[in-house]
Formats: C-alpha cells, sequence, structure tokens
C-alpha cells in the first residue's frame, strides 16, 4: 500500500421497513431516501448513499440497499464491494422472508464481517430483545454472522448508537486494506448528467486509484476517456483510492453509452466476456433443481444479466449440491477470477444460489469429459494450480497477462511464479513465462526441424534464424525464442553459425553432380575477377541449372568462396581480396578515394567499383563524405 490510511465500506441489509434507512441516518445524519417516492411510501426503492466519520477521524462510505424483495436487484447492485455488513432486524418482527434472503446473498457473496443489529428496542422489553435475540442467533448458526456482535439501538431516541459506532470502528481496525496498488476497478451503479459538467459515474473503487486527468476505460462500452474531476464521499479530490465512495465526471462520455453494471478500468487491463467457468453452489432452500441450459439471472458487481447454465457432468443439478459449471451469457460483462456472482430463478426471481469465477475466459467445454473436468478441478485447487494450467492453455504469457487472467495483484502473481519456476513446474523465458513441459516441447520442434532441414537443403550450412523461430507459435517473442535457441546451444544440440542453425556435427555434403557445378560457378566468377557480370549472365556460363542455383550459391557464400556484393553482383573471393589489398595501399599515401580512382585501380566498370565501394562503408572499411571515401576502420 502507498499510503497507511485505509478506506472501507459499510452496508445495510434486511427485511423492508425494518429500519435501515433511519438508522443510517442516524448514524450519518443523511437520509439516504432521496427519491420523492421513496419519501412518499417510506421505503427504499434505489441505492442510497453516505459518509459516515468514525471517531477516529476515518471516512467510511455506507450504502443503504432496498429491502423489497421487488427491489432485491438493486440491492444485489450495491451490496458485492462492502467491507461489513450491518444486518438490520426489527425486534418487533424478528427475522423475516427478506432477512433470510438477504442472508443468502452475504454468505454466496462472502462479505467478509457483519454486525446484527435490533432495531426499535425503545419500543419493547428487555425480556423480548433476549428472545429475538436468541432466534437470530439460532437462525444464523453456522453462517459468517453466528458469532457476529449484536447491538441493540433505537435509531429514533439514539439508543445504543455510540456503541454501535465504537463496535464498527473496531471491526474496521480489523480487517486488511483494499488494494490501492493493483488495477483500477470501479462497477458503476449510478450514472446521470449535470448541466454545465456532463456525465458523472458513481461506484464503489473496489481496487487501484484515480486521479484527476487520468485516462480510463468504461466497459462496455469500451471507451477510453479522461476523468475530468472526482470527489469522494461528496467532497472534491485529486485522488480516489481503492475502498472509497467515488464520483467520477468523464470528459466526452455520453450518458447514453453508460449502463449500470459497466466498470471504470484501467485501460487494457480487463476485458469483457461472454462465458466463464464458476464453481456453483445450489442452494437447500431452492424451489427445484437446476437443469443443463436452464435460463437464470446473473448479478455481478453492480451488473446483471441473463445467462444458461452449461452443467458439464450430469443433465440437473440438485438443491445443495456444487458444480463446476460454464455460465453462458447473453451480454459480455467484465469478469476476473475470483470474482464471485449471485444467481436467482429466471422466474418467479428467487435467489436460488451463487458462486466464484475460475476462468474469466474459457474455451467452449465439451461436456462429459473426464479431461475438461480435471482441468476445471486444477484451475479451482488453488493460485499455483490456476498459473500453471493457465500457462500450459496459453503457451506462453506476459505477468501482466497472468496478473489479468488470476485477477491476483502483481506482487501475489510474481511470487507464485518465482515458487513455481523454484519447484521446477515453468520457467521464464525473456519477459515470458511457460511450462517447462511447454518449453521443452518446442525445444523438441527446433531440434527436428533443424534435422529435416538439413535432410531437404544438404547444400547449406543451417536453417536460417528467421525461419527455425517461424516454426514456434507466433505469440513467442524474439526474446523467448532466443533463450531457447541459447539453452539448446549450451546443451550442445544445436550451433549457430552466423545467421545460420544446425547440428553440432552437421556439415554440408555435395553430391558428385553438385561438385561439379561448383566447381564451374567458381572458376566463373574466378576468371571474370572484377570484371564479373550480373547474376543471370554468370550462371548462364557455368549452366546451372535453375533448380538448384540458392543451394550452390549458398554453400559457396558459408564457405567463403563466393562475395555477395549486392543482390545482383559476386565476386570470387580472391577478387575480393585484391580489391581489399587496392584499399589499404591507396589510404597509405592518400587520405581520399574516389570511385573513378579505385575503379582505375582495379580496371573494373563503373557499376562493379560502386558495388564494391558501398560493400566497404557497410563494413565501416570506408566512410562516405560527398563523393569521396575516406578510410574508416580499416582491416589490419
Amino acid at each position: 500500500m502507498s499510503t497507511s490510511t485505509r478506506y472501507h465500506i459499510i452496508g445495510t441489509a434486511g427485511h423492508v421497513d425494518h429500519g435501515k434507512t433511519v438508522l443510517i441516518n442516524k448514524l450519518t445524519g443523511i437520509n439516504t431516501d432521496r427519491l420523492k417516492e421513496e419519501q412518499e411510501r417510506g421505503i427504499s426503492i434505489e441505492l442510497g448513499f453516505a459518509p459516515f466519520k468514525l471517531t477516529n477521524g476515518s471516512m467510511v462510505g455506507v450504502v443503504d440497499v432496498p429491502g423489497h424483495e421487488k427491489f432485491i436487484h438493486n440491492m444485489l447492485a450495491g451490496i458485492g464491494g462492502i467491507d461489513l455488513v450491518l444486518l438490520v432486524i426489527d425486534v418487533h418482527e424478528g427475522v423475516m422472508q427478506q432477512t433470510r434472503e438477504h442472508l443468502q446473498i452475504l454468505q454466496l457473496l462472502e462479505i467478509p464481517r457483519g454486525i446484527l443489529i435490533l432495531t426499535k428496542c425503545d419500543l419493547a422489553e428487555a425480556d423480548w430483545i433476549d428472545i429475538v435475540e436468541e432466534e437470530v442467533r439460532e437462525t444464523f448458526a453456522g453462517t459468517f454472522l453466528e458469532k457476529a456482535p449484536c447491538c441493540r439501538v433505537s435509531a429514533i431516541q439514539g439508543d445504543g448508537i455510540e456503541e454501535l459506532k465504537k463496535t464498527i470502528q473496531k471491526i474496521l481496525e480489523e480487517l486488511p486494506p483494499r488494494d490501492e496498488d493493483g488495477p483500477t476497478r470501479l462497477p458503476i451503479d449510478r450514472h446521470f448528467t449535470i448541466s454545465g459538467f456532463g456525465t458523472v459515474v458513481t461506484g464503489t473503487l473496489l481496487s487501484g486509484r484515480i486521479k484527476v486527468g487520468d485516462t480510463v476505460e468504461v466497459m462496455p462500452p469500451g471507451e477510453t476517456v479522461r476523468v475530468r474531476e472526482i470527489q469522494v464521499h461528496g467532497e472534491k479530490a485529486e485522488v480516489a483510492r481503492a475502498g472509497q465512495r467515488v464520483a467520477l465526471n468523464l470528459a466526452g462520455m455520453e450518458r447514453s453509452d453508460l449502463v449500470r453494471g459497466a466498470v471504470v478500468a484501467t485501460p487494457g487491463f480487463f476485458t469483457m466476456t461472454e462465458r466463464f467457468d464458476a464453481r456453483f453452489n445450489l442452494l437447500p432452500e431452492a424451489p427445484r433443481p437446476l437443469k443443463f441450459r436452464d435460463p437464470i439471472h446473473l448479478h455481478m458487481g453492480t451488473a446483471k444479466v441473463t445467462a444458461r447454465v452449461a452443467l458439464l457432468d450430469r443433465d440437473e443439478l440438485k438443491p445443495g449440491e456444487s458444480v463446476l459449471a460454464q455460465f453462458h451469457l447473453d451480454q459480455p460483462l467484465v469478469a476476473h477470477r475470483q470474482d464471485r456472482f449471485i444467481v436467482r430463478s429466471y422466474s418467479p426471481m428467487t435467489t436460488i444460489g451463487g458462486g466464484q469465477i475460475i476462468d474469466p475466459a474459457p474455451v467452449k467445454h465439451k461436456r462429459f469429459r473426464k479431461e475438461v473436468m480435471q482441468a476445471l478441478k486444477e484451475l479451482e485447487s488453488g493460485e499455483g494450480s490456476f498459473i500453471v494450467q493457465k500457462l500450459a492453455e496459453l503457451g506462453c504469457v506476459k505477468l501482466k497477462e497472468l496478473e489479468q487472467a488470476s485477477g491476483l495483484g502483481r506482487d501475489r502473481v510474481t511470487a507464485l511464479l518465482e515458487g513455481l519456476s523454484i519447484a521446477g513446474q515453468i520457467k521464464r523465458i525473456g519477459d515470458q513465462w511457460v511450462t517447462v513441459e511447454t518449453a521443452r516441447a518446442w525445444q523438441r520442434i527446433m531440434v527436428e526441424s533443424v534435422a529435416n532441414y538439413h535432410r531437404d537443403n544438404p547444400l547449406q550450412p543451417g536453417i536460417p534464424h528467421a525461419t527455425l523461430k517461424a516454426t514456434l507459435p507466433a505469440k513467442v517473442a524474439p526474446k523467448a525464442f532466443e533463450q531457447l535457441l541459447g539453452d539448446l546451444i549450451t546443451d550442445g544440440q544445436l550451433a549457430q553459425r552466423g545467421e545460420w542453425v544446425a547440428q553440432t556435427d552437421f556439415s554440408p555434403q555435395p553430391t558428385e553432380e553438385q561438385k561439379l557445378l561448383l566447381q564451374k560457378l567458381e572458376e566463373v566468377y574466378l576468371n571474370a575477377g572484377f570484371e564479373a557480370k550480373g547474376r543471370v549472365d554468370m550462371l548462364g556460363l557455368a549452366r546451372v541449372p535453375d533448380a538448384q542455383v540458392e543451394s550452390l550459391l549458398t554453400f559457396l557464400f558459408s564457405k567463403g568462396t563466393l562475395i555477395r556484393l549486392n543482390d545482383d553482383s559476386l565476386i570470387h573471393k580472391k577478387a575480393y581480396q585484391e580489391a581489399v589489398a587496392y584499399l589499404k595501399t591507396h589510404f597509405a599515401n592518400k587520405e581520399t578515394l574516389t570511385l573513378a580512382e579505385f575503379r582505375d585501380l582495379i580496371g573494373s566498370a563503373r557499376k562493379q567499383t560502386q558495388a564494391i565501394l558501398e560493400l566497404f562503408d557497410r563494413l565501416k572499411y570506408t566512410m562516405r563524405k560527398g563523393d569521396e571515401r575516406v578510410a574508416w576502420k580499416l582491416p589490419e
């Protein structure tokens, strides 16, 4: 963390009319029912938000969610990003249906901590409150709220409020901080337009930080925009940090392009997905089994989509059962490994289960395949297994790609990679990571490719470097290829010979027929000396078959018998050596050299002379200055 300050979000939950909004008003001084309809009906419809200052000076965001069953989708949009839930229960009514459904949702989302709050205690006898608390404890036995503190309050009278504040502060101090150094991720729960300012979005910043002037990506629609202004808890700020309630004024963003469920994110980090693999739990209270491809409503973050559940190892899932499944969404959303989600039945809409994503970007699986189920179990079994499995699936990836796929922070991914590397399961090649098995498989391909090239091109000294790299997947970066090749050379399996790669014991072996052709070629260029003509003319004199031209020339180049001046001009090594001698002799007596002077020295045509001098320039023997050349790095 770059700052010692911790930021957290509190949320409410509980049955309609049990006093959640009144309680928040007493804690914060703010009425979160902002809509006229909410105030007239006395119930929350949309999410409400309020800043809450603790006694230690920390500012905490509070999300007030609707309790009515008709607005459970709004409740789900606000509850996912909270660190601490205040589960509110009217002491006169006790645990009601929506209390139970909210508890199921909290359990499925694995909200870290909670406080049980009995409200309206000023209107009940102490003995009755004791009975209600006992009933609540029995109801929540075996849940994350089993040992949660229970506070008795009267929001109207103010009884118990100070004790509740102390309890909230104590729990928040025990919670770990949000990941401020991770990628920016802010699910949008509200968006609106302010005259003169433009589009504003709000949400809970789950990770990362956002500064005024930052460029962020809004997904969907996948548009990159600039942050013009930031508000944190209703006050102007230069930077927003993970765990804060944030409002962003986005320059150039049209409100019509936005939907609840969109995410403000680090550009290029997250991707949209239309399917994911997950561990899914069907609640014991689910009214019926879930069948293959049944439609459901899926809630994740602030997003709500319809989806179909592809059961991979059975035709139906019974209430209380847990399964690895693939979810196919009707529209793409941002999903990350370890994200949790809620599933509600298609009709009537009731909460029937939830789960956790284990792979946000899988291939489409075939059903009833043991290997598919085994791979999913390995992905689920732990962070290290996920890394190895993802590397095996993708071939080779960079650190950032693993960070994106895993949903883990960079430090955690780096630590996992180092541990897996020490254990001999994976290795780093260049700036990419691969499994050891994949690296070995690619090196086998390289060795076999060299052998095959020798067989098909026996006169060439080896396979061209670029041709060998092309035998590996395109995603293998040049640095990664060089390391794989370097390891093979170190092990003595291959040898690097200039631009060629060869088997260590390989040398070109021309046939008797080829030896005669090579001899003719060499004699033609040797006899021509500095007066060698263009390639077509010289090959015609040697009467070399077209099909063998490249192999024969490559052989002579590799032996140093012929020197390539350019694509059309070649000379014999004897002529080249004479040209170098003339060059050194000239500069021993003069400081400059013209093309005409060198042409007279070697007795050649202008075109051939120019080609020789340009080769000397490339070799840095000479440096051209206008129409003249000066000595630069003459050979010994």
